[in-house]
C-alpha cells in the first residue's frame, strides 16, 4: 500500500513538474524568442513557396510544405528536446537530485514527458494557425482531417520522445548535441520536407523511408492535404498502414532502449561525476 501511495505521489509530482516547466518555457524570454525566430523563418520560406506548384498539379507547393514541416518539427522537438533536456539536467545535477529522492526518477521522467509533449503541441499550433491563414487550401475543414492529425501527432510523440531519451543518455556533455542535430538536419534534405521525395533518386527514397521523419511528414500530408496531392507521393498513395507500422516500430525501439539506457545512466550518476563535469565545463570557459 505504501509503494502504491509513493508511486501515486511521484506521478502527481511529475505532472505538476511538467506543467511548471511548460509554463516556464513560455515565460522565458530566450525560449519565446527562439520559437518566434523559428516561426518567422518557416513563414518566410513558406511565403516564397506559395507561388510554386506541386509537379503535375495546381496545388501550392507552399501549402504542401506546411504538413511536412509539422512532421519534421515532431522529430526535431522530440529527439533533440528529450536528448538536450536529459544532457543539461545531468550536467547541472538535476538527475542526481531526482535519483536521491524516493521514486524521484519516475517523477522526473513523467515531468519531462508532460512538458515536452505540451511543447510539441504548442509548437505545432504556433506553426499551423498562421499557415491556415496564409494557405486556405489546407484540408482542415472536416473531422477526419483533425483526427488524422491527432493520431499522427500522438504516435509521433511515442516514436520520438523515448528515442530522444535513449540518445540523450549516451551523450556525455551538452556540446556533443551537434552529433544528434547533424544527422536529424540531414534527414530534412532527403525526407521530402520542402519538395516531393519522388524527385530524389530511388536509393535516397529508400534511405528516407527507414526513418520516422519521412513517415511523419507523409502522415501529416495525408491529414491536411486534399486527395489530389497524393499524385506526387511514392506509389501515389498515402500508405496509412505503412505509416502506422513504421512509426510503431520506432516507438517499440525507443521504448525498449530508453529504460535500459536510462537505468544504466542513473546508476553511474554520483556527486563526484557531477563535480567532474562541472570542472571540465569551467576549464572550457
Amino acid at each position: 500500500m505504501t509503494t502504491v501511495t509513493a508511486t501515486g505521489a511521484a506521478v502527481r509530482t511529475g505532472l505538476r513538474r511538467g506543467l511548471i516547466e511548460f509554463r516556464q518555457q513560455w515565460t522565458n524570454r530566450d525560449d519565446v524568442l527562439g520559437q518566434l525566430i523559428w516561426l518567422l523563418l518557416i513563414m518566410i520560406t513558406l511565403f516564397f513557396l506559395r507561388g510554386a506548384h506541386l509537379p503535375g498539379t495546381s496545388f501550392s507547393l507552399g501549402a504542401a510544405t506546411v504538413p511536412s514541416v509539422l512532421g519534421a518539427g515532431i522529430v526535431f522537438n522530440g529527439i533533440s528536446g528529450a536528448a538536450g533536456n536529459l544532457v543539461i539536467d545531468r550536467e547541472d545535477g538535476t538527475l542526481l537530485r531526482a535519483k536521491a529522492t524516493p521514486n524521484g526518477m519516475l517523477g522526473y521522467l513523467i515531468g519531462k514527458i508532460v512538458s515536452l509533449s505540451l511543447m510539441q503541441v504548442s509548437a505545432l499550433l504556433v506553426t499551423l494557425v498562421p499557415s491556415l491563414i496564409l494557405f486556405p487550401g489546407l484540408a482542415t475543414g472536416d473531422v477526419l482531417s483533425w483526427l488524422g492529425l491527432l493520431w499522427v501527432l500522438a504516435i509521433g510523440l511515442v516514436a520520438t520522445l523515448p528515442l530522444g531519451a535513449a540518445i540523450g543518455s549516451l551523450i556525455r556533455e551538452p556540446r556533443s548535441m551537434g552529433l544528434v542535430m547533424l544527422p536529424v538536419t540531414g534527414l530534412v534534405a532527403i525526407s521530402g520536407i520542402f519538395y516531393p521525395v519522388t524527385a530524389l533518386p530511388v536509393w535516397v527514397q529508400d534511405i528516407a523511408q527507414v526513418f520516422p521523419m519521412y513517415w511523419l511528414g507523409l502522415g501529416m500530408r495525408s491529414a491536411l492535404l486534399p486527395d489530389s496531392a497524393v499524385v506526387v507521393e511514392i506509389g501515389q498513395s498515402w500508405r496509412p498502414w505503412w505509416t502506422l507500422g513504421v512509426l510503431v516500430a520506432w516507438a517499440v525501439i525507443g521504448l525498449v532502449l530508453a529504460p535500459v539506457l536510462l537505468r544504466r545512466m542513473a546508476r553511474k550518476e554520483s556527486g563526484s561525476s557531477v563535480a567532474a563535469r562541472r570542472e571540465r565545463a569551467l576549464q572550457r570557459v
